[in-house]
């Protein structure tokens, strides 16, 4: 009996399991069914009808494709872009509860007069233009020789070496002569010989003074310095013209600034220079761009701009380096936008800019000078818009993830953001609208190489090329065909 029991009781239990199986499997075969296109699953539910325009890999969003599939980049199903996207497709949605735990932190664009600055590494040289050349004026003999070495810094009128000239002897007495017969004509045309013989003024009035020759002459450096050249030593002979000494003077000193080739723009003669050395931490010293050098670094890409600075206690001394700030007058009134808000990818910057709550859109731009923390908007942005400072690369991340490719500065971010293919070429022909280009090919599109004419989003791309610069193009395809979204210029005419 207990048996027969047990036996009801599995069998009971059985099929109550094969029941509920068939029940799922039932159940899950009319939802396959109707996701598939097949038997609705009950009433009311019809089938997704979205339109889809293609595929693509959120890895790699320029890339389209006609069906889908597993991605040739990643190993990953494409994903569909809809016709009916619309709006919502273009912009990047975050819950604006989540945005402080993001660390998102919104800036506005703001519009003001831009004086940039540039900062930039400096070496103290020897002021050129400062340059004392000492020469024999007649031959003699050297005497002596003081103690003094190449190197030494001088003060003015410091002694370098006595000069015996016996030429002098014979004609100072002759002077003495003419002096003690009274004949004041005869005594002024003697005092000139003196002078053409090449004796200084102060040891003809010594000559005078004492009544005895004086043929000893002192050099001495006729201003305070760096002693640079001594080719003197005792005995040794001299002739006319001879370079004994040369002192450079330090009371004004260079330096020598590396500015990037890239930033020389605004830099001109008489610019406000600060400089600041670690020989005397927490001091600014104030100059003046004196020059700037014709002539580039080919290695370094730098132009040498010359700052001129005072050196009245002489602590400035060549070699010394230096952190150099160099201020550029400000122009006219320019947006502007923290430096740490734009997205530079090599090719083109970006700025994520913040619509209503929670909606980000990614914006290409064109910029200008950067200083002090600020960039320079030039195309792109509207005063008084708002863009994120911080946490923007999460939302760069997400939009290409998503295929949001950022929009042009000349075109505009009103519609859905399109796909840009580019390429290069060289401009054959410009009309109003629309330039004719000699491009290779649109990789992206499977286009081959040739020459078309495209029409321009914005006639305002055209302004700074000309017939047979190369440019690299960015297009946009539809319905009509491709339309230059952005033109940039990298080579000139050959």
């Amino acid at each position: 009996m207990t048996a027969r029991i047990w036996k009801s009781v599995l069998l009971a239990g059985l099929s109550a399991a094969l029941g509920a199986t068939g029940g799922y499997w039932l159940g899950h075969r009319q939802d396959m069914g109707g996701a598939l296109g097949g038997t609705p699953a009950g009433p009311g539910h019809r089938p997704d009808e979205r339109q889809v325009l293609y595929w693509y890999d959120p890895m790699y969003p320029q890339q389209r494709f006609d069906k889908p599939g597993k991605s040739p980049f990643m190993d990953m199903d494409l994903v569909p872009r809809y016709a009916d996207a619309g709006e919502e497709e273009s912009v990047v949605s975050i819950d604006p509860r989540a945005t402080q735990n993001l660390g998102l932190r919104l800036a506005r664009v703001t519009r003001g007069s831009f004086s940039s600055s540039l900062e930039a590494v400096g070496v103290l040289t020897l002021n050129e233009r400062d340059i004392a050349v000492i020469q024999a004026r007649s031959a003699g003999f050297v005497e002596r020789v003081y103690a003094r070495a190449p190197g030494d810094v001088l003060k003015a009128g410091a002694p370098l070496a006595d000069l015996l000239v016996p030429e002098w002897a014979a004609a100072q007495e002759e002077f003495l002569a003419l002096r003690r017969s009274g004949d004041a004509g005869l005594l002024a045309a003697a005092r000139q010989r003196l002078r053409l013989a090449g004796m200084p003024a102060a040891l003809i009035g010594r000559v005078e003074r004492s009544g005895r020759p004086q043929p000893v002459l002192t050099i001495s450096t006729p201003l305070g310095g760096v002693l640079q050249e001594l080719n003197v030593r005792a005995g040794m002979a001299v002739a006319a013209g001879d370079t004994l000494a040369r002192v450079n003077g330090l009371d004004r000193v260079w330096l020598a600034v590396a500015v990037p080739e890239g930033e020389t723009g605004g830099i001109a003669v008489g610019l406000p220079a600060e400089a600041r050395l670690s020989a005397f931490p927490g001091e600014t010293l104030e100059g003046t761009v004196a020059a700037i050098l014709p002539e580039t670094d080919p290695n370094s890409r730098t132009l040498r701009v010359r700052v001129e600075l005072p050196n009245p206690d002489g602590r400035l001394r060549p070699g010394m380096t230096a952190q150099v700030r160099l201020t550029r007058p400000g122009g006219q009134d320019a947006l502007w936008v923290p430096s740490e808000a734009v997205i530079r990818t090599g090719r083109r910057a970006l700025v994520m800019r913040a619509e209503e709550a929670g909606h980000y859109r990614p914006v290409e731009v064109r910029l200008g000078r950067e200083s002090d923390g600020k960039t320079q908007v030039l195309q792109g942005l509207e005063e008084g818009q708002q863009v994120v400072a911080s946490g923007q690369f999460l939302l760069d991340s997400e939009a290409s993830l998503r295929g949001i490719v950022a929009s042009a500065p000349d075109t505009p971010t009103s519609g859905p953001v399109s796909v840009l293919h580019e390429a290069e070429g060289r401009v054959v022909a410009i009309d109003e609208g629309d330039v004719t280009l000699a491009h290779g090919p649109f990789r992206t599109l499977g286009m081959p190489g040739m020459t078309m004419t495209f029409p321009v989003a914005s006639a305002a791309l055209l302004q700074d090329v000309q017939v047979g610069d190369k440019v690299r193009v960015a297009a946009s395809q539809s319905d009509e065909g491709l339309r230059i979204e952005r033109l940039e210029k990298i080579g000139d005419r050959p």
